[in-house]
């Protein structure tokens, strides 16, 4: 039996919540049809159980989010009262990221067999937040984005008016800020002890995330003598199923068993048939790649769905391309459609494609969750097992006759997912063309858990990875951060650095892990568990932890240096920097007051800016490192307009598209109207806002700086420029140094690193928390993959 069971109530779900435990090391089946909906293991022509007693997780996809509200309550309360969640240890609803479905009838489902609910709706790494329980999709309320364009009903203001409209108040918050880490459990059991209750957690971060499920853990799922079920989107169920998976040893017994899947694949190409059954722009985005790639694309009208024989003349000539072995996408037409009749498209579609597929054996690439579970039931598959994952939600599974079955939710992904997932088919029948007959082998990289095929690998960025000074914890958070899968999944990182060191750091954190030196980075191999690194061996073995050296010093300095040589010579795509010590690199020779302006000396930029960036604020600086008389003096409207435009464009680049940018004034209460200062935001701020506003940026000031960093971390801007050092400083440091990152923006290449010291204090002591490295390198990547803005 399973130790886990998962209820999603679309495809797409079910199969994205599989591959997380696959990608943690754990095994899994994703179920469909009524062995699905009642939680049982049927069997498959006689063979062995979908659920057996290696199978750690069995995900069942009730396809309940278009049924009815009663329909999808009775759906639910069957699955959840079956023997697959009878016997399993933990219980994992999984919600829709943009709070769709009858989330509210099927948690009442939940409530009725007597169990805790708890919800956890975030999806951090796609920016869908909750803040005071009110859903947010990059900073916006939900209800105010057009995410819900093609549903019947209006997007939920707030979650417990969603979850239960006749008695919200009844609905508990968890809000984590205002809980310590460890004290988060025992606020949890206080809070489902009694009757049935049901907490929604607040999230903006995936280690909000992990707050939840850790004390969800530590309480063994249970409180008050009833039993908890988590409802999550897939972010939560991927720190779930990292936590599950480092807790558990994996065994020969359950590698082998991943490596089992029922039926025999076929080896050899086939022709591929993609679905795009989602009418988000996304999709649309998607599939236009697809076509560019060779894809012959259908388009049905969906005035004429359900009419019978009207799409016949389409459906030969698809049948007929496929038996040709051609690659063919099925997608509707541009038009106006009724949200009404969204299930009638669907199904049309669904039966369109499943007829099509039915012409000759076609793998498969499903966009929209509903579309794919039509398509699956039409031709007849009921099981799959979890392969890949090309992008967050894009997940590669297998299902019983071999066929490779792509699918992802419809507003998921950049404008390649559907191409990648195309790339990893091809390379995986490539393969199986090669191999023994009847087999289809999987890849070293899938065995271990990493989520990329060598051709999407090669499509990362590299990002330069620079030790910084090896006395402080630089090495000690390096290691991890390069070895996380998330990162590997986004980015190619080679350290610059010394290798011994970086040994010695892994030696401190017991991690095992294959250091490997390169020469460039084009040697670098980049496999779990492996670190490369090009090693400048400047370090001697006995250096001290946690002391001051001008050794330690010179040898930060080089790391830069090469890396900026790399970068200038267009081999990597950012550089990632762990901390300096100034007083060291001082010390060696090297007179540059930090990494800013050592990495414009190096690059040759005359000016760059210094952006701090946390998960609740971001800030750009006018000036940095220099005295507060100097800088009121250096501050100047040109100046002021330069730093502007530098943060617009790096927002820009990092995904937000028209960024709400607020500038500080100097004086106390923005000067007003004189009574402080000497009109310095007069003259030297004012006309800079005015200037940028004039290329139609979205800048606001000068402002208060107190106010308005206290609207910025409630969300009401997207970047504040501060006019000082301290100004942005001190605020950032309270609101998130943990997860801060530094990014010098105005370089010609992409510069991140973390937002604290080198913490001599701590070296060495397998103490300091690397997640503003895992950040740094996420933003590196994230900002790396986006070309530059001109404003």
């Amino acid at each position: 039996m399973a130790s886990v069971f998962v209820q999603a109530d679309d495809f797409s779900g079910a199969a994205e919540v599989g591959y997380c435990f696959v990608h943690h090391g754990l095994t899994a089946r994703v179920l469909l049809g009524s062995g699905a909906a009642a939680g049982t293991s049927a069997t498959h022509d006689g063979g062995a159980s979908t659920a057996d007693a290696v199978t750690d997780a069995v995900v069942a996809d009730t396809h309940s989010r278009g049924l009815s509200a009663a329909d999808a309550e009775a759906v639910v309360r069957d699955a959840f009262s079956g023997p697959e969640a009878s016997a399993a240890q933990v219980l994992f609803k999984k919600m829709d990221s943009l709070w769709r479905g009858n989330i509210s009838a099927e948690t009442a489902a939940l409530a009725g067999l007597g169990y805790h609910v708890v919800v956890a709706g975030a999806l951090p790494q796609l920016q869908r937040t909750v803040r005071a329980g009110r859903p947010y999709v990059a900073g916006s309320p939900l209800a105010e984005t057009d995410l819900w364009q093609a549903e019947v009903s209006s997007p939920p203001a707030d979650v417990p008016s969603l979850l239960r409209p006749e008695e919200p108040e009844s609905v508990q918050s968890l809000n984590l800020e205002a809980v310590r880490s460890s004290r988060v459990p025992s606020r949890l059991a206080g809070m489902l002890d009694g009757r049935p209750a049901l907490v929604v957690a607040d999230g903006e971060t995936v280690h909000d995330l992990e707050q939840v499920v850790d004390a969800l853990l530590e309480l063994g799922f249970t409180a008050g003598g009833r039993r908890i079920v988590l409802v999550g989107t897939g972010g939560a169920a991927d720190v779930l199923a990292a936590r599950l998976g480092a807790q558990t040893a994996r065994n020969a017994q359950h590698v082998a068993a991943s490596d089992a899947t029922p039926g025999k694949p076929q080896g050899g190409a086939r022709p591929v048939l993609a679905v795009v059954g989602s009418a988000s722009k996304t999709a649309q985005a998607q599939l236009a790649k697809l076509e560019a790639e060779g894809f012959r694309v259908v388009r049905l009208h969906p005035l004429y769905a359900g009419a019978k024989d009207a799409y016949a003349p389409q459906l030969a000539q698809v049948s007929a391309d496929l038996r040709a072995g051609h690659r063919v996408a099925i997608t509707l037409a541009a038009a106006k459609v009724d949200p009404s009749g969204s299930a009638r498209i669907v199904q049309a579609l669904s039966g369109f494609a499943a007829h099509a597929a039915k012409a000759a054996p076609a793998d498969l690439i499903l966009t929209g969750g509903e579309t794919a579970r039509e398509v699956l039931d039409a031709v007849g598959h009921s099981r799959l097992v979890p392969l890949a994952a090309v992008q967050h939600g894009a997940v590669l599974s297998r299902a019983d006759d071999g066929t490779l079955v792509g699918t992802k939710p419809g507003s998921f992904g950049d404008d390649l997912a559907l191409l990648q997932l195309y790339d990893e088919i091809r390379e995986r029948r490539g393969r199986a063309a090669q191999a023994p007959a009847n087999t289809l082998p999987l890849k070293t990289s899938e065995q271990s858990g990493a989520t990329m095929t060598d051709s999407a690998k090669n499509q990362l960025p590299y990002v330069a990875v620079t030790m910084g000074d090896g006395a402080g914890i630089g090495p000690e958070v390096i290691v991890p951060a390069v070895l996380d899968a998330g990162i590997l999944a986004e980015c190619r990182p080679v350290v610059v650095g010394d290798a011994l060191r970086l040994r010695q750091a892994a030696e401190t954190l017991g991690v095992e892990v294959d250091i490997q030196a390169v020469d460039d980075v084009e040697d670098a191999v980049f496999t779990p568990g492996r670190v490369n690194v090009i090693d400048l061996n400047l370090l001697p073995e006995d250096l001290a932890w946690g002391q001051l050296s001008p050794v330690a010093g010179h040898a930060a300095y080089e790391y830069i240096r090469v890396a900026s040589e790399l970068a200038m010579a267009g081999k990597v795509q950012a550089i990632c920097t762990a901390p300096l010590n100034k007083e060291a690199l001082h010390a060696a020779g090297h007179i540059f007051p930090g990494h800013t302006e050592l990495l414009a000396s190096l690059t040759g930029t005359e000016e760059v800016s210094m952006m701090l960036s946390t998960p609740k604020i971001r800030v750009i600086h006018v000036t940095t490192h220099i005295g507060l008389m100097d800088a009121i003096r250096k501050i100047n409207p040109d100046l002021v307009e330069r730093t502007i435009r530098r943060g617009h464009e790096a927002l820009v680049r990092a995904g937000i598209p028209n960024p709400k940018i607020g500038v500080c004034a100097i004086n106390p209460h923005a000067g007003e109207n004189g009574l402080f200062g000497q009109g310095e935001e007069a003259e030297k701020i004012e006309p800079g806002v005015k200037a940028a506003q004039a290329d139609g940026i979205n800048a606001v000031g000068p402002l208060p700086a107190d106010t308005l960093f206290f609207l910025a971390g409630r969300g009401d801007y997207d970047l504040v420029v501060a006019m000082y050092h301290d100004q942005g400083h001190g605020p950032v440091k309270v609101l998130g140094i943990e997860a801060g990152v530094n990014i010098t923006v105005g370089l010609p290449v992409i510069r991140t690193s973390v937002d604290h010291g080198t913490a001599f204090d701590i070296a060495g002591k397998n103490i300091a928390d690397s997640r503003s490295m895992v950040e740094a390198l996420h933003q590196a990547a994230e900002m790396a993959t986006r070309p530059a803005v001109a404003v």
